[in-house]
C-alpha cells in the first residue's frame, strides 16, 4: 500500500549524554560527529531533512545534550535510523560518555508562535497552518513506534557485540 506521495512528518529526538570526567566537549565532537550523511542514496525525495543542535547545560557542563530534527518519510525515517546504528555501532562514544544515555522520541504535533505582544487567541493544533488531525497523528505515531522501537533493538544489538568483543 504505497502512497504516491508518501507524507513527511517531523520527529525530535531529544539525546542526553554526561560526558567522562576529564573529556571535554571537544572530545565528544569528535567521536560523535557523523561523517556519513542521513541521506539515502537512490531517494528521489528531496523534502526530507536532518539537522542536529547540540546543547551544553549551563549547570552542569558535562552533560551534552543534542536536539535532532527530521523531516522524513516513514521510509526515509527507517533508512535513516539504519545508517546511524551502523555508524554509531562502528564509532561508539563509550571512552568520552558515560554509559547512561537519556533518550527521548517526539513527533511534531503543533507549531505555535508565540511571539507577538498582548493577547493570542486560541487555536488548535496546526503544522505550517494545516490542522492536525489527532486520530491519523495517532496512526502515525504507532507507526514511528514501531520503527523507533526496531532501530533500538538493531543499536542494543551493536552493543552488546561490541561489548563482548572488549
Amino acid at each position: 500500500m504505497a502512497e504516491e506521495n508518501p507524507k513527511l512528518i517531523t520527529t525530535v529526538s531529544i539525546l542526553t549524554r554526561r560526558l567522562k570526567e576529564g573529556k571535554t566537549y571537544e572530545d565528544f565532537r569528535k567521536a560523535w560527529f557523523h561523517t556519513t550523511g542521513f541521506g539515502v542514496e537512490g531517494d528521489d525525495s528531496e523534502e526530507g531533512s536532518n539537522r542536529m543542535y547540540t546543547l551544553i547545560n549551563i549547570f552542569d557542563p558535562r552533560e551534552v545534550i543534542v536536539l535532532g530534527f527530521a523531516t522524513a518519510t516513514l521510509k526515509q525515517l527507517d533508512d535513516a535510523l539504519n545508517i546511524d546504528v551502523k555508524v554509531r555501532g562502528e564509532n561508539p562514544l563509550d571512552e568520552v560518555i558515560e554509559p547512561e544515555i537519556g533518550r527521548s522520541f517526539c513527533a511534531l504535533v503543533a507549531e505555535d508562535d508565540f511571539s507577538a505582544v498582548g493577547y493570542i487567541p486560541y487555536c488548535p493544533p496546526m503544522i505550517d497552518g494545516k490542522m492536525t488531525d489527532m486520530q491519523e497523528f495517532e496512526k502515525t505515531r504507532l507507526a514511528l513506534l514501531s520503527i523507533f522501537a526496531a532501530a533500538s533493538q538493531k543499536r542494543d544489538a551493536v552493543n552488546e557485540a561490541r561489548k563482548k568483543q572488549k
